[in-house]
């Protein structure tokens, strides 16, 4: 059971955030300061920067992480990993539209606002750091190996592209056949003009 202490601290870190998604809506996100975050959420600018580090933690903090690597871990031993990491995934993505209005700012925002582009990459290797490690302990293979490497942010870049196509095509489409189609293309490759994409996106 969770102690006081930390649901405290969860009830601190999500006021923060939606301070912060309330100032940006409103205003816009280089018109929002800690300071009015901190004023928004009425804790002390420094009690934001405990909870994260910049301003841009802020909205690029999601807590997906640990539900996507818990996923991962507690798939069957024998799943071939493409089937674990796309089952995996797919839970992930129905608990982030499960926040849906928080996803779309999210999602937004990295796609027009160059500080957060570039702190999403900074914390990209915290993320491939932890999945190259799920990977070793399901595949028996070295983390640090090119393979894995490769592999981990193969797939790190194309979850990205997803969420800027996702954003840049007003959240039109649906984010899990996004997912699907983002996998099939790391699986099988490029697929030919004539396969059975929507016309639109040909």
């Amino acid at each position: 059971m969770t102690g006081l202490r930390e649901r405290k601290k969860t009830r601190t870190r999500q006021a923060i955030r939606e301070a912060a998604h309330r100032l940006i809506e409103e205003q816009g996100y280089e018109a929002t300061t800690v300071e009015q975050i901190a004023e928004r959420a009425e804790v002390s600018a420094s009690t934001v920067f405990r909870y994260f580090p910049a301003k841009e933690d802020i909205v690029l903090t999601d807590g997906y992480d640990p539900v996507l690597l818990a996923e991962l871990r507690a798939r069957p031993a024998g799943e071939p990993w493409a089937r674990s990491l796309r089952y995996a995934l797919r839970r992930a993505v129905e608990r982030a539209l499960a926040d849906g209005e928080a996803l779309r700012l999210r999602t937004r925002l990295l796609a027009e606002v160059p500080a957060l582009r570039s702190r999403m990459t900074e914390s990209m290797a915290d993320t491939a750091r932890l999945l190259s490690r799920v990977i070793a302990d399901r595949t028996g293979r070295d983390p640090e190996s090119l393979e894995v490497r490769v592999h981990v942010m193969s797939l790190l870049g194309a979850l990205t592209e997803t969420s800027a196509h996702w954003a840049e095509h007003g959240h039109r489409d649906d984010l899990s056949a996004l997912l699907d189609r983002t996998l099939d293309v790391l699986e099988r490759g490029l697929p030919a003009l004539d396969e059975a994409l929507p016309a639109a996106n040909r």
